[in-house]
């Protein structure tokens, strides 16, 4: 049996031999890129999304957060976390063989009037059906996707970034046909199910009907500046929060300092995560690093963000974990300090290291640590987490930057979990040699 064979009956029905089929057909020029588009299109439509609503597994997703990754990562490093995420897809919930055959036998017109009428009428088979009529989805069908579920924030605003997410998984894997269709129909599929705009039109009611937009520009405002702001933003109640934060828009504040400040605040707001809401909490990063990348205009849009990051819990100050003092500035100490499990350690080294204008480095020790968990024990939140980062980090000013990365690790270290999965990728990607 060739690689593609054997690599297409891995997906369908996944052994123990799943890493060295994994290896065997990630060789070659275009191993990697082959091997991803050939996941995606097999697995998007036989795993049961609907069993996990209103959750949303990550198997999938956490694909465009590896990718994202990889120009942070050592060959062998990526492939690892490559390799067990695809595995994690690849075992997520399957439909019943009966579903599975009517889901692939489905095909609409591939017509946006349609599509737009099943996502409204909260149709989600027909809607991923409709999509498979689509000749090529483009990236403005996912921006036109991702505008119609914008004020959508079912399940803490999956469905924007699976729009925003899998366009750039798209692109990433050069804009293949049937890939493309199925992760369209998979964004379609879940912009289709029950709504809650519950944030959205509380922000609508403090607007007043004023039409405003949120311009894009750079953040202006320092520490000092910034700080009510995410004092209102971690501490108040909903309702008060909403009343702050338009005020702001309508006297026109941007989209830079909003973000600085909704950054500093999930940021804080990690520092204060229980062992066991690390990944969750993280998610703000996620929800945030969406809105870098697709600049929305709508003040609702904003508000919602805030209301997200309100909603995770807050510590009082004294009660916050501190970064260890007299650390070194040494990158291998951060990332031995993340696998060790030493919160405090790692902020330290990592804060060493950001004084020492070392940036770049931190966050590649991030990156190589998120590759040395198994995706399936956190929900894939530590590589998700490092790709939003990644996206965050060149729309925020440096003292932004630093709360972000070492808030991080932070997070990293306080959510370890095995190692077991990547031990086995390791040895069969060194195996192939």
């Amino acid at each position: 049996m060739n690689p593609e064979s054997s690599w297409q009956q891995e997906l369908e029905a996944p052994t123990e031999a799943f890493f060295t089929v994994f290896t065997d057909r990630i060789a070659g020029p275009d191993g990697v890129r082959e091997a991803v588009r050939e996941a995606a299109k097999t697995l998007i439509p036989r795993i049961d999304w609907e069993a996990y609503q209103p959750h949303f597994p990550h198997g999938i997703l956490g694909l465009r957060a590896v990718l994202r990754l990889r120009p942070l990562l050592e060959e062998g490093s990526f492939l690892r976390a490559l390799a067990t995420q695809v595995h994690m897809a690849a075992h997520e919930g399957r439909l019943p063989a009966p579903a599975l055959a009517q889901v692939a036998a489905a095909k609409g017109s591939g017509q946006w009037r349609n599509l737009e009428a099943f996502i409204r009428s909260r149709r989600p088979a027909l809607a991923y059906a409709e999509t498979q009529g689509f000749e090529l989805p483009e990236a403005g069908d996912f921006q036109r996707l991702g505008r119609l579920t914008a004020t959508d924030m079912a399940n803490v605003g999956h469905k924007a970034v699976l729009a925003s997410d899998l366009a750039d998984l798209h692109e990433r894997l050069e804009r293949p046909r049937a890939t493309g269709r199925r992760l369209f129909g998979l964004a379609a599929w879940l912009a289709a199910t029950p709504e809650d705009t519950f944030w959205a039109r509380r922000a609508a009611k403090r607007l007043e009907d004023v039409e405003i937009t949120v311009p894009w520009n750079s953040a202006s405002m320092d520490g000092d500046g910034l700080a009510p702001q995410v004092r209102d933003i971690c501490d108040l109640g909903l309702v008060a929060l909403l009343d702050a934060l338009t005020a702001r828009l309508k006297s026109g504040q941007g989209a830079g300092d909003s973000l600085a400040a909704l950054v500093l605040a999930a940021a804080e707001k990690q520092l204060d995560a229980r062992r066991d809401l690390e990944g969750k909490t993280a998610w703000a990063f996620v929800y945030l690093a969406s809105l870098a990348r697709t600049r929305p205009a709508d003040p609702r849009v904003w508000c919602q963000a805030a209301a997200l990051v309100n909603l995770f819990p807050t510590d009082e100050p004294e009660e916050r974990i501190r970064p260890a003092e007299g650390r070194a500035a040494n990158a291998d100490a951060l990332l031995e300090a993340i696998l060790d499990a030493e919160p405090e350690v790692a902020m330290g080294h990592a804060s060493a290291l950001l004084a020492d204008g070392r940036d770049e480095e931190v966050l590649k020790n991030l990156a190589e640590a998120s590759t040395h968990n198994d995706p399936t024990f956190n929900h894939a939140h530590q590589v998700l987490a490092v790709a939003a980062a990644a996206d965050l980090l060149p729309c925020l000013p440096p003292f932004v930057q630093k709360a972000l990365l070492v808030a991080l690790a932070k997070s990293l270290a306080n959510s370890q979990g095995s190692g077991d999965l990547g031990c086995l990728a390791d040895h069969a990607l060194a195996a192939r040699g």
